[in-house]
């Protein structure tokens, strides 16, 4: 890209033409102030505090509207000079921040972004105290409902649009929106309905006032209050870094990290919101039960009744199955314990899934969550990425926004934000190259096939797969090896739901009977003995008169149907590793102690091995993961994306190769009800509601 030369603030640089001219100025050092600017937006010059002086131009400039392409050389050739500082920039700033401070009431006391505010950082440094030149009556506004997650204080609001700019361009849903003109000007959603979007709570972070705050944290605490945890969230599988603020034994709220590969600065409402539930419905001591009903125990009396209940149970009718939010250590654990014992059957497709594991690249999202936007056509598979991950459904947007992407879907329609060929379930159509869009994916230059869960979890699932692997095959979607930047693509992606799935796939947590066999077998009389790790989301009604042992934090499906009851932790109580859908181990760390006797859960497998009299070879967390990494190498590379091997046909194969398609079988969802998939959402007051606001279809807009 073209570029040219500045000098600011006496420092000459070259900067690329493409560039605004608050970023050439950040380059060379420079803070510059700004309300309405965010890189991720497009530009709207609302708010005018980024005031920077040209050097010979008739009056200050608004840096984020001007390019450096717009910055003409002086006329002896020398480069146009730039200031950020100095009395004339200064009393610029002075001025825009006098206009914007006329009507914003003084409630820093009792606004939630107090401590946090830009506005009241930026009055530290530019405002006048000294007198007040406007006497006039103030401006009030009435405050918007925008649903159950986001609380509004529109009188606070400085129209910076932000949030009107986010919910059009990232979240694609338009409900934000301006009316009136001037003074009378207000951010609304025009028909007093709900922001409807999952992502919606990241307006709350990018309101630079307190007009947009968080609902459910409002009046909780102060943020000098809290303790601060870097962490990975759980409740899908891409694995989006957070931050945990906890005071106390309490999670308040979690807020999102920057990571530019994974979830730019963005989580879902569910990451967001769903931390409530760690408090509410929680098990916090042992339960054995007796006549019928689960009766207080201590640690020693439920292990001896495990122990008794192994001890007489052959090893070929006990099963052990992990749940969705268990991390890499109690997955390794729980492995190594049913192995010394014998257990014939472990699974850890809670859904049906008919991934095996094997070869990674035949399960993980290969092409990256970033590879996305250099995709040039999409086909989703059994796929709703608007639920399953909305972070990367907000990344499959941003490539369709940023050049010109094909999307074609194969199942139930949705709104998935984003303009969708609806190809109904021509999968054949497609493996057989007779559908116009088997060539749209020919002609592309990296094309890219996601393959839902609701296409893996049919009884046919298994040719689901292999058909998949063909088309990717056939259409170039499996590329030469190598990481994108080598040139190599690898577009053939699947999409989990499920934060512990890939690391249990790559512990090869798949042995015997599958989930529904096992139902099945303890129905039968077949299977005497079930171990479940966090496993809540299948029929555990249904397990005849099997034993249940039910390790896990909440009081869910699995800790009702169970005859022994271990409390376990929740991931913000433990310090462990999660692969994420493109195989990216990473650390989440323990903001909070487990409730009760609770405790972290491979410490309980540890202890419980010794009463069985399989002592498990690792005492400190250190020598577990030590034991990881024996198994699985890339548990010792944290944060970085697996290079994966392109078109090898002997890796692929035998992928999927059992079975044929079913005649007529239709794709279905995945996921009923985004807001309630797992036993810490479901013990959610706010996602409670939010599924009775934007599911069940309580709200009724205005106009209606």
């Amino acid at each position: 890209m073209p570029s040219r030369k500045l000098i600011v603030d006496g420092k000459e640089i070259e900067a690329d033409d493409g560039l605004t001219l608050l970023q050439a100025c950040e380059m060379a050092g420079a803070e510059i102030p700004r309300f309405c600017y965010h890189e991720r937006l497009s530009v709207a010059g609302n708010c005018r505090m980024c005031l920077v002086e040209w050097v010979g131009a008739p009056k200050p400039q608004a840096s984020c509207a001007l390019q450096v392409r717009d910055i003409f050389p002086n006329k002896d050739g020398t480069p146009a000079k730039i200031n950020t500082k100095g009395q004339y920039v200064r009393k610029a700033r002075e001025g825009v921040m006098e206009f914007l401070l006329i009507n914003h009431p003084l409630d820093c006391p009792i606004c939630d972004q107090g401590g946090e505010c830009d506005l009241q950082d930026q009055a530290m440094g530019y405002g006048r105290a000294a007198f007040h030149r406007f006497n006039e009556n103030k401006r009030a506004v009435e405050d918007k409902y925008m649903g159950p997650l986001v609380k509004t204080i529109m009188t606070r609001c400085i129209q910076c649009t932000r949030c009107v700019r986010f919910a059009t361009e990232v979240a694609g849903v338009p409900d934000l929106g301006a009316t009136g003109r001037g003074e009378d000007m207000e951010i609304t959603t025009y028909l007093e309905k709900a922001f409807a979007s999952e992502l919606s709570g990241n307006v709350v972070d990018l309101c630079p006032v307190g007009a947009l705050t968080s609902k459910p944290y409002a009046f909780n605490a102060r943020p000098w209050e809290l303790r601060k945890t870097e962490s990975i969230d759980v409740m899908d599988a891409q694995g989006c870094n957070i931050r945990v603020d906890a005071r106390g034994p309490a999670v308040l709220r979690v807020l999102p990290r920057l990571n530019e590969e994974i979830n730019e600065e963005w989580i879902s409402d569910k990451a967001r919101h769903a931390c409530d539930g760690l408090m509410r419905q929680r098990l916090d001591r042992p339960y054995v039960r007796k006549s019928g009903k689960l009766q207080p125990a201590t640690w020693g009396e439920a292990f001896a009744v495990v122990a008794a209940r192994v001890a007489e149970t052959a090893p070929e009718r006990m099963a052990a199955v992990v749940g969705d939010l268990a991390a890499a250590e109690e997955i390794k654990a729980l492995k190594d314990l049913m192995t010394a014992l014998g257990a014939a059957h472990l699974d850890c497709r809670q859904d049906g899934s008919k991934l095996v594991p094997g070869a990674r690249p035949s399960y993980l999202f290969n092409a990256t969550i970033a590879g996305v936007e250099a995709a040039d056509a999409i086909l989703l598979v059994g796929c709703n990425p608007r639920w399953e991950a909305p972070v990367l459904n907000a990344r499959i947007r941003k490539a369709w926004l940023g050049g010109n992407l094909k999307i074609a879907n194969i199942g139930p329609a949705v709104d998935l934000t984003y303009p969708v060929e609806q190809l109904g379930d021509a999968l054949e159509g497609l493996a057989n190259g007779s559908h116009a869009f088997a060539q749209t994916l020919k002609d592309a230059k990296r094309p890219m096939l996601i393959l839902g869960p609701a296409a893996l979890a049919r009884r046919d699932g298994a040719a689901v797969l292999r058909m998949a692997a063909k088309i990717a095959a056939d259409t170039g979607i499996i590329g030469p090896a190598g990481s994108a930047e080598e040139g190599g693509w690898n577009g053939f992606n699947v999409l989990h739901t499920a934060a512990s799935r890939v690391a249990a796939l790559d512990l090869g947590f798949v042995r015997g009977r599958d989930v529904a066999g096992i139902v099945d077998g303890a129905q039968k009389g077949e299977i005497d003995f079930l171990y479940l790790l966090g496993a809540d989301e299948f029929d555990v009604g249904h397990l005849g008169r099997a034993f249940v042992v039910y390790q896990g934090s909440h009081g869910d499906a699995g800790a009702h149907n169970a005859d022994v009851v271990l409390p376990g932790a929740a991931y913000t109580e433990k310090d462990g590793l999660y692969a994420n859908f493109e195989g990216r181990v990473q650390r989440g760390r323990r903001a909070t102690f487990p409730p009760g006797e609770a405790k972290e859960d491979w410490a309980i497998l540890r202890a419980l091995s010794d009463v069985l009299g399989k002592r498990l070879p690792y005492d400190t967390l250190e020598q577990l993961r030590a034991a990881l990494v024996a198994d699985a190498p890339h548990f010792a590379r944290l944060g970085e994306a697996p290079v994966h091997s392109g078109a090898d046909a002997a890796m692929w194969a035998d992928v999927g190769s059992e079975g044929a398609l079913e005649p007529g079988a239709a794709f279905g969802h995945a996921i009923a009800d985004y807001y309630l998939t797992n036993p810490i959402a479901r013990a959610s007051v706010t996602m409670a509601e939010c599924s009775r606001v934007f599911v069940a279809g309580a709200h009724k807009m205005a106009a209606e």
